[in-house]
């Protein structure tokens, strides 16, 4: 589906998004409805995100977040935290020459520190190597968690007030949101959660004020071309009106 298809899908049309944020769910009942081990499912959601960068670079679209793993996810079984670990390093390993073949820049977010130090010296070098990319932006959501981000926004936000370098009075939602991870990418329009599952996940919470909601029951590994292009064909009906009328919407658009 090409930009052109997308946004002549209704007369009240959304634009193609600029920025798309996923949460990637499923992977273990995917393997799990095999009879598989869930390290299968991991493996195979894998090849669905190599589809979706793809899906979204060919259609333009600017940003790509993933929520590859949340600051809640280190509950599960040690098993499967230590074979996330492992495949996370090896598949940025595996994809980071085709993805600066491809001009993507890649992005991580999320506290680092509670990974070993040849983690996060793998993440620094695939952000460093790919800084310089203009195609599309994707960013990968590890150990992160949205109440973190604003968290940690604000405790920056107040020690640089007690350093005297703002004042108090001057912190306001602007400040804040400037001071969230991703803050120099536009915020996202259109959420996307695989699964079945209807909530966010404490994913993104401040950035997704104003996002679109996107809900389908196919499990991540399962999450093609295809059903991307039925979320875009979704968010192209939306008339979003960021607290205006309907009618403003239209007239805006038609002046």
């Amino acid at each position: 589906m090409t930009r052109e298809s997308v946004q002549s899908a209704s007369s009240s049309v959304a634009q193609l998004p600029r920025h798309v944020a996923i949460i990637m769910d499923g992977n273990g009942r995917w393997a799990c409805q095999r009879n598989r081990p869930r390290a299968m499912g991991h493996r195979e959601g894998v090849k669905a995100v190599r589809r979706a960068v793809k899906a979204c670079r060919e259609r333009g679209i600017e940003v790509l977040t993933l929520f590859a793993f949340s600051s809640e996810n280190w509950r599960r079984p040690k098993t499967e935290v230590s074979l996330l670990m492992e495949l996370f390093v090896h598949t940025i390993r595996k994809e980071i020459d085709e993805l600066h073949r491809n001009d993507v820049c890649m992005r991580f977010i999320g506290e680092r520190s509670a990974f070993e130090p040849k983690m996060r010296a793998l993440m620094d070098e695939a952000e460093a190597r790919t800084a310089g990319n203009r195609g599309l932006t994707l960013a990968m959501a590890v150990n992160y968690g949205g109440r973190w981000d604003i968290a940690t926004a604000a405790r920056e936000l107040a020690k640089r007030a007690l350093a005297g370098e703002i004042a108090v009075d001057s912190i306001d939602s602007d400040s804040l949101g400037a001071s969230l991870s991703l803050a120099d990418l536009p915020e996202p329009d259109l959420f996307i959660r695989t699964g079945g599952e209807q909530r966010i996940s404490n994913y993104l919470l401040w950035q997704l004020a104003y996002t679109e909601l996107y809900f389908t029951d196919l499990l991540w590994p399962d999450f093609d071309d295809a059903a991307l292009g039925e979320a875009l064909q979704s968010f192209a009906r939306r008339q979003r009106r960021f607290g205006r009328t309907g009618d403003q919407v239209e007239q805006s658009r038609r002046a």
